[in-house]
């Protein structure tokens, strides 16, 4: 059996690695709890301060990072759809400390410290289930300006968000609650699936809390679904141009081809990449284009 997989072939994953971060006291933690059937990997050991109506369905009240290996390993997670870490600082201090154990990390250490931290997420992920990393706020100077980034050690920061689909700045704003995943002058942020620029979120008190999975992560899978859909007709409609493209023997064909072009039920710029296969093609025929009277001819 092959390995290879066409582009036609390759699905899009429907679950989605995200982070959350922002200030003490804005409700991340509930926010990302509120997505359905929710195992919590609580680091900071606060799920205590959580009003019962917004607590997960399972928790691990983590005292080692190798309780955690234990619960991937030994436990039955079929129930849960969704992972929340809280907080990923707090983790990557477990981590640290299951690697080196009472001595700070050398240089040397930070590539497995790293790699730990990736076999976790990729373990989850490709399990299927949502991944939900809960981070605090901190500075970065750039220039004259501050931005607001997750509070992450500076050499596990960019290995860290480059394994996520979607990074959002959580804060109060005049607005309300808010949350984007757009990068600004600002914030950090990370948007793969065209999310609003700015989302308002509902009040953390009550039910209607429960919003993650609707603001965002249904969204995520309907543009991912979206995007499938989207690249199958590009790919099923390019298959279809390449095989007409290949019965071109000769102006005659070649100008048949052309006539018949908008018959296609072209998808994104498809038709301007049958143009150019038609240009190759009949210029490794030998022909030219006629600019006049727009067709092709014999050299």
């Amino acid at each position: 059996m092959s390995l290879i997989r066409k582009s036609n072939e390759i699905e899009r994953p429907k679950n989605v690695r995200l982070m959350i971060y922002g200030q003490s006291g804005t409700g991340k933690t509930t926010f990302a709890l509120s997505s359905n059937n929710t195992l919590l990997f609580d680091f900071d050991r606060g799920v205590h301060r959580i009003e019962s109506q917004h607590r997960p369905l399972g928790t691990v009240s983590v005292n080692s990072y190798q309780e955690v290996l234990d619960t991937l390993t030994k436990e039955d997670l079929s129930e849960f759809n969704t992972i929340v870490v809280d907080t990923i600082g707090k983790m990557l201090d477990y981590i640290i400390i299951h690697v080196c154990g009472t001595k700070q990390p050398r240089i040397q250490d930070w590539g497995k410290i790293n790699q730990t931290f990736s076999d976790f997420n990729r373990t989850l992920y490709h399990s299927g289930k949502n991944v939900i990393y809960v981070a605090h706020r901190d500075v970065r100077k750039e220039g004259d300006e501050n931005v607001f980034v997750p509070a992450l050690r500076e050499k596990s920061y960019s290995s860290i968000v480059a394994d996520l689909d979607l990074l959002g700045y959580l804060e109060m704003t005049n607005s309300g609650r808010t949350i984007t995943f757009n990068p600004t002058t600002r914030n950090d942020g990370k948007n793969t699936c065209q999310l609003p620029n700015q989302i308002v979120l509902p009040n953390v008190a009550g039910k209607e809390n429960e919003s993650i999975e609707a603001l965002i992560l249904k969204p995520y899978r309907d543009v991912c679904l979206k995007q499938s859909e989207t690249e199958k007709a590009f790919n099923a409609v390019m298959e279809e141009l390449t095989d007409a493209i290949e019965l071109i023997t000769d102006a005659m064909s070649a100008n048949d081809f052309i006539s018949k072009i908008n018959n296609f039920k072209h998808v994104g710029n498809s038709k301007v990449i049958a143009g150019q296969k038609v240009s190759k093609k009949c210029s490794d025929l030998g022909l030219k284009y006629n600019k006049e009277t727009k067709k092709y001819e014999a050299a």
